[in-house]
C-alpha cells in the first residue's frame, strides 16, 4: 500500500549535523523515496497550524519555542507502509525507551528535543503535507 508521509528533522537534528545520517536511513529503505525536501525556518503561523491540537497544554509553548529555534528540514517520503515504517525507524519519543537502531535510540538525548517528527496516520500526513508543501497534490 503506497502512502505519503511528512517527516521533519527538528532543530536539534540540524544543529547536531544529523541531516545526512537521518536522510540516509530513510533512503536505505528500498521501497521508499523522498519526493520533496526543503530546509527552512518555521514561523509562528505555521507552528500554530501544525501543533494547534496541543494549544493550551503545558508543553505547547516550549514546543513552539523549540521548533522555531533554528532551521528544520521538511520532506515528503513515499512508499509501501511508509507511515508505520518511518515511525518505527524513528522510535518512541523517549530516547531511553527507543530501541538501538532507531533514530531516537541511537541519537536521542531528551524527550522534548527528539530529533524527528513523522506523521502518525494517513489523515495527519495529508493535513501536514498540505501545510509544509502546499504545492503538492
Amino acid at each position: 500500500m503506497t502512502q505519503r508521509t511528512l517527516v521533519l528533522l527538528k532543530p536539534d537534528a540540524v544543529r547536531r549535523g544529523l541531516i545526512g545520517e537521518i536522510i540516509g536511513r530513510i533512503e536505505n529503505k528500498a521501497q521508499w523515496s523522498i519526493t520533496a525536501l526543503e530546509m527552512r525556518g518555521l514561523d509562528l503561523g505555521l507552528l500554530e497550524q501544525h501543533y494547534g491540537e496541543h494549544a493550551g497544554k503545558p508543553f505547547y509553548e516550549p514546543l513552539v519555542q523549540f521548533m522555531s529555534s533554528g532551521p528544520i528540514v521538511s520532506m515528503v517520503v513515499e512508499g509501501d507502509r511508509v507511515i508505520e515504517g518511518v515511525r518505527t525507524l524513528t522510535g518512541p519519543t523517549d530516547p531511553i525507551a527507543a530501541a538501538p537502531g532507531s533514530i531516537r535510540g541511537d541519537f536521542g538525548t531528551i524527550v522534548r528535543e527528539n530529533l524527528v517528527h513523522a506523521s502518525d496516520s494517513e489523515e495527519s500526513a495529508q493535513r501536514e503535507i498540505k501545510l509544509f508543501f502546499p504545492g503538492l497534490v
